[in-house]
């Protein structure tokens, strides 16, 4: 169970302000902004007892914060291209039935964090390997292993549900 840290507390409502701030100037989107803050302060919190040993836990804050934009203008740019190469997402398109969402984040979750964010990249992202290398900061050709690896391990989950089901 966490236990309240007053000093964690008041150090979240201090920088919170100046956080929102810098993220709101580096974004331009105030709702952005304060998501990343607070994924920020998440993260913050998670590993409090280390950060508040450093120097400056301010800097580390807003380190983390600006990683976090970051990620968030890479996530963008990428939609942009993959708009101009296949042209908005159609208001008429049929989300997938609950069931079906629900088996497929099932399946996606039994695979390795960096299989997992392969395989979504690549094949829900719709990026190519080069785009996935960037964003997941590794070589084109370990996109390729952990996407081929990860599409392998669904099929066999789905050639093991398929057998029990008969």
């Amino acid at each position: 169970m966490l236990r309240e840290d007053p000093e964690l507390s008041r150090f979240c409502e201090a920088q919170h302000p100046k956080l929102v701030g810098i993220l709101e100037l580096y974004v331009n989107d105030a709702g952005i902004a304060e998501e990343l803050a607070q994924e920020a302060l998440v993260r913050l919190c998670q590993h409090w007892p280390r950060v508040q040993q450093m120097d400056s836990p301010a800097g580390w804050l807003i380190a983390v914060a600006m990683n976090l934009g970051r990620s968030w203008w890479r996530r963008r740019y990428a939609e942009r291209r993959a708009h101009q190469r296949h042209g908005p997402p159609t208001a008429h398109s049929t989300p997938p039935d609950v069931e079906t969402a629900l088996v497929l984040r099932d399946a996606l979750a039994d695979l390795t964090p960096r299989q997992r964010q392969a395989v979504i990249l690549r094949y829900f992202g719709d990026l190519s390997v080069t785009e996935a290398s960037i964003i997941m900061g590794c070589a084109e050709g370990t996109v390729r292993s952990l996407t081929a690896k990860g599409i392998a391990s669904l099929r066999a989950r789905d050639d093991s549900s398929t057998s029990r089901a008969r």
